[in-house]
């Protein structure tokens, strides 16, 4: 399983996420349709850990 924070985005943004801002190293994202706010770490060269990254799916409701 890929748990790389661009693979992650790649995904949110398949399923209608746009940027929002950044601060630091986290990006936010956001979807119009249902008001959601995601927060991404993106730490430069490292992979997520498989729960953040699991959790970050279950809060943006996306299902692999």
């Amino acid at each position: 399983m890929n748990l790389s924070p661009s693979y992650l985005i790649q995904l949110l943004e398949s399923a209608g996420f746009q940027y929002k801002r950044a601060r630091g190293s986290h990006r936010v994202y956001y979807n119009p349709v249902n008001n959601k706010t995601i927060i991404v770490p993106f730490h430069n060269g490292k992979d997520l850990k498989k729960g953040t990254f699991l959790a970050i799916l279950k809060q943006a409701e996306i299902n692999l």
